[in-house]
């Protein structure tokens, strides 16, 4: 099998079970959101320390955190995923899959506005058509929430400052997973430690399965993450794009189709304009990675002038 082929199957397989994770924590009822958090969290990172024990890469680790300026990029990362992750558990426990599906939908236009307010980039004009028409399905969708969406704000935000924060860090991911994962770990064994004490832990006290499926979700968040890196180190940065949207497309087929969420005329509108924009998006990146291949080829570089630029 060529590593193209590879690479592409280990990105769909990352966002396919991405895609499948509200089912995966439906099935944590009773235990509400912030204890399926700290567990996601502790058995994260236990599940890593047996990853980086396998691979011999504790010296690596030993000279990471001898790095002061890296370990604290790694705890302001840390804390972003730790909010997206305990946001997308809140949203799940809710019955708010829809909203949690729009989150990553919108995420690639968070991404850009980030790249503009951050970096200092300038936008192509299909981008600022996309960016603007996102804003104004988010508003749409306001109106028929009755509120801003803010679990799909606070979803698309989060993750586009993580993956920010990780892109300027520049880790192995093994390693920046299991720093993230130790960075949060004792705030969650406090949370299950006041939990149990207080007799809300439903760890260990409903069944066997529960307590399985508990102590799961690190190996649950750590392969998917481990195989989109095996994706990313394979394919072009085009198509790990084009697959992005299949997380988020499997999690709204659940919502309404799975857990029966309302989608009325109003907010399936809302969700068109979003697609529409991901579709001037996807249409502006292929077409800009075209030109850009196309100017390696003929070793001019003119065509690339209008593309996104650092400050």
């Amino acid at each position: 099998m060529s590593q193209l082929r590879l690479g592409y199957l280990y990105g769909f397989g990352a966002y396919a079970l991405w895609g499948f994770f509200p089912a995966y924590f439906k099935l944590l009822k009773p235990a509400g959101p912030i204890e399926v958090l700290a567990h996601r969290i502790a058995w994260s990172a236990l599940f890593m320390v047996l990853v980086l024990t396998a691979v011999r890469r504790w010296r690596q680790i030993a000279a990471l955190l001898r790095k002061p300026a890296t370990v604290a990029g790694i705890a302001m990362a840390a804390v972003f995923i730790g909010v997206n992750w305990g946001t997308y558990i809140y949203g799940v426990n809710v019955d708010r899959v829809v909203e949690t599906s729009l989150g990553y939908f919108i995420n690639p236009l968070v991404v850009i506005v980030l790249g503009v307010l951050v970096l200092g980039e300038r936008l192509r004009p299909a981008q600022w058509a996309a960016v603007g028409v996102g804003t104004f399905a988010v508003l749409v969708l306001a109106v028929d929430y009755g509120h801003p969406p803010w679990i799909a704000i606070t979803l698309a935000v989060t993750f586009a400052l993580y993956g920010l924060t990780k892109k300027r860090l520049a880790l192995p991911p093994a390693d920046g997973l299991f720093v993230e994962s130790a960075v949060l770990t004792l705030p969650a064994l406090a949370v299950l430690g006041w939990l149990a004490f207080s007799g809300d832990l439903s760890f260990g006290q409903v069944s066997t399965g529960h307590t399985l499926l508990l102590a799961a979700a690190g190996v649950i968040t750590a392969i998917p993450l481990l195989m989109f890196a095996g994706a990313a180190n394979r394919i072009p940065l085009t198509g790990l794009g084009m697959l992005q949207y299949v997380a988020p497309t499997l999690q709204l087929a659940l919502g309404v189709f799975a857990f029966h969420e309302p989608m009325p005329a109003a907010r399936l509108f809302g969700f068109g304009l979003v697609w529409l924009a991901l579709a001037v998006f996807t249409w502006d990146a292929l077409h800009n990675a075209r030109r850009h291949r196309l100017a390696l080829t003929t070793g001019d570089a003119t065509p690339l002038a209008p593309a996104t630029r650092p400050a």
